[in-house]
């Protein structure tokens, strides 16, 4: 929605919107409160939704971790739940493009030079499988999108 604003703010310069222009906003409206229950949700959540990841991953690839250094895991668990707050920031204020622009091109960067996409895959993977057991369905279409984008940019295969 910031960028979306952003956009109008521009295009409508020294005049009024058009009703095309302004129709994001009755549908954010519309929306707004789901946002908000499945931001507090997320919020409420975080702790339990990434211990299920990193207990699924571990079981999965316990080698990923086994090797690692205590500071190296805890950078890790720091980044992914840095990643679940700017995703849910982002679905608060349904605005994808500002967690690309902002956070994912510099995170997909890190990943990249630290040669972590197979981590990332499973991490994301089960991610999206937590914000499913811990949240309702409608809120779960409402995250899960950005995170599977996440999870498309930081593949292996991206």
């Amino acid at each position: 929605m910031l960028s979306q604003m952003q956009r109008l703010t521009t295009a409508a310069e020294g005049r009024y919107a058009t009703d095309e222009e302004l129709r994001f906003l009755p549908e954010y409206l519309r929306s707004y409160e789901l946002r908000m229950q499945t931001y507090q949700q997320l919020q409420k959540s975080e702790i339990t939704i990434l211990k299920q990841v990193f207990s699924t991953v571990m079981q999965q690839a316990p080698e990923l971790f086994s090797k690692a250094q205590p500071e190296q895991l805890k950078h890790c668990q720091q980044d992914t739940l840095q990643t679940l707050r700017y995703c849910a920031a982002a679905m608060l204020v349904n605005d994808a493009d500002t967690l690309r622009e902002r956070y994912l091109l510099w995170l997909q960067t890190i990943v990249r030079a630290f040669d972590k996409q197979h981590s990332n895959d499973l991490l994301y993977t089960a991610m999206q499988q937590a914000v499913k057991q811990h949240l309702s369905a409608a809120q779960a279409d409402l995250i899960v999108p950005l995170i599977q984008d996440i999870h498309l940019m930081l593949s292996a295969t991206a």
